[in-house]
């Protein structure tokens, strides 16, 4: 038998040792070569109905799209302009008919390719589930043959294919299902590896992606929902890049070292009257708080100009936003005497109205992951008691339950992108109408109803947009909601980075586009 000699045998494993010592440093090297990209965004939470990334699960098909997991049929260059997306194109046949053709080149990360039976299987189940889907695409049958899927509508839908590109529209296979976590299998740059709800979400690179190559390899999307940690986090190099940033730590990165895009958007801030509310059912009430905000200081000074003054719900880059309505400019001591016309009257010297007995307090609910609106609560807050209204926010990350239960809010102050598909019909259907899902101060207005359903049925744009002011100015005479600012959306990387693009619709943010650069 051979006999091993000590100094053989510390010979043989020093040898081992230098093998894996080898290994671990081609390991570490093929690591560092690895392109990560980390992204902090503040709106990627249960708060924001965005607790995972299945589009047919509340708004969380904001998540899906914005970080490249899914894409939707048709979609919006940066004019607003809807192009064809994972659809090749279409045919209106009649005014309930649209037959779409799908590309052909298409596969989910499951493998499986995207066929008119896939789109038939995901947009079936879209609407047995989302209520707010069902109630906009109004879809009677879809049919697939090959790579074409016919729908037809159960009335005339002119904005259906706007729907369609709505995040909830994004293409997913549902052969290969939805997990517990709200994981799903699309047709986006990337495919979703694990995911926290309100924490974070791993990404990695779809190698058969049919639009080009994504430029990293992996991505982590990081919620961070204090705007503080936020800075620090991008500044370090913990992140790479952010959404969200508080509009005090711009100047931090208005250097070399950093990539600010910015772009007009039509996500407005705005408040939502409760109809339930007693004092609230008092127009004048209304009329008085319409007039006693100041939207241009809030604008110009807590958002430091990152943002335009509104009119109504539209921006003015839009034909039918902006001059195109009549609304209540900030005129304090009108509004004033429009309370005291009305009886209320600060009896007791404290600065605040009083009437028959009951002080004019209003319950101002907001949230605080929009940075923008405990801001908007802060400012409005000075302005009405400077008028005589108290106002006593509630400013919490449960909102979305509270503002369901309208017994504990007077005004609910939230944001949303007005016209994401360039339409104006989105806002209405969504905020305004009986039927809408987020009415939620129960507004009702016979004739906006009767507007309503005629923008529903039009086709032509042109009476399209004039429904759309007729609209704005129903619930603007009504002071049902006040407008009060349109975001500028801005996303921030470090200068190693190309791609990240702010979009008027605010839906597109992680593409195939975005990549490493040089520093």
């Amino acid at each position: 038998m051979k006999r091993f000699t000590k100094a053989w045998i510390l010979a043989f494993f020093l040898g081992l040792g230098v093998l894996a010592g080898c290994g671990g440093s081609e390991k570490a090297a093929a690591e560092e070569e690895k392109k990560i990209f980390v992204f902090g965004d503040t709106t990627f939470n249960p708060e924001n109905e965005e607790p995972d990334v299945n589009p047919h699960h509340t708004y969380a098909g904001w998540a899906c799209i914005r970080y490249g997991v899914g894409e939707t049929l048709f979609r919006y260059s940066d004019s607003m302009e809807m192009e064809p997306w994972l659809a090749a194109g279409f045919e209106n046949v009649d005014d309930r008919t649209w037959v779409i053709t799908l590309r052909d080149d298409v596969a989910f990360t499951s493998g499986r390719k995207m066929d008119g039976e896939a789109v038939k299987e995901c947009l079936e189940h879209l609407i047995e589930v989302h209520d707010r889907a069902r109630g906009d695409l109004m879809i009677d049958t879809v049919s697939a043959e090959g790579q074409t899927v016919t729908i037809k509508t159960q009335v005339p839908k002119p904005a259906l294919l706007n729907y369609l590109s709505d995040p909830y529209g994004c293409i997913i296979d549902m052969q290969a299902g939805i997990t517990d976590d709200g994981i799903v299998t699309a047709t986006g740059p990337y495919k979703v590896v694990s995911l926290i709800s309100g924490e974070r979400l791993e990404l990695v690179k779809n190698e058969n992606y049919w639009n080009g190559e994504p430029g990293f390899d992996e991505i982590t999307v990081r919620t961070i929902s204090d705007g503080d940690t936020l800075t620090m986090a991008l500044q370090s190099g913990e992140i790479d890049g952010a959404y969200g940033m508080p509009y005090a730590s711009y100047p931090l990165f208005r250097n070399e070292d950093y990539t600010i895009s910015g772009c007009a958007t039509s996500r407005a801030f705005f408040v939502h009257m409760n109809f339930d509310s007693p004092v609230i059912q008092d127009s004048a009430v209304r009329k008085a708080m319409a007039m006693g905000i100041d939207k241009e200081s809030f604008v110009n000074t807590l958002l430091d100009g990152n943002g335009y003054v509104a009119a109504g719900a539209y921006p003015d880059n839009l034909s039918f936003g902006g001059d195109a309505v009549q609304t209540e400019v900030y005129d304090p001591e009108g509004a004033r005497q429009v309370l005291e016309n009305a009886g209320w009257i600060d009896s007791d010297g404290d600065g605040i109205r009083e009437k028959d007995g009951k002080r004019l307090e209003i319950r101002w609910l907001t949230y605080p992951s929009r940075q923008e609106l405990p801001l908007l609560a802060e400012s409005a807050q000075a302005t009405l008691k400077d008028i005589g209204i108290s106002v006593v926010v509630y400013c919490t990350a449960d909102h979305n339950s509270l503002r369901r239960d309208s017994g504990a809010w007077d005004v609910y102050a939230s944001a949303m992108v007005t016209a994401p598909t360039g339409d104006p019909e989105y806002f209405f259907t969504t905020h305004c109408l009986d039927r809408s899902s987020a009415n939620n101060g129960h507004y009702h207005s016979d004739r906006l109803e009767k507007l309503g359903q005629e923008l529903a049925e039009t086709f032509d744009t042109a009476r399209r947009e004039e429904l759309a002011v007729l609209m704005q100015q129903t619930i603007l005479d009504d002071n049902a909601y006040i407008f009060c600012s349109h975001l500028k959306m801005n996303m921030i990387s470090r200068a190693g980075v190309t791609g990240l693009e702010a979009h008027p619709c605010d839906y597109y943010e992680i593409t195939a586009e975005l990549a490493p650069g040089t520093a």
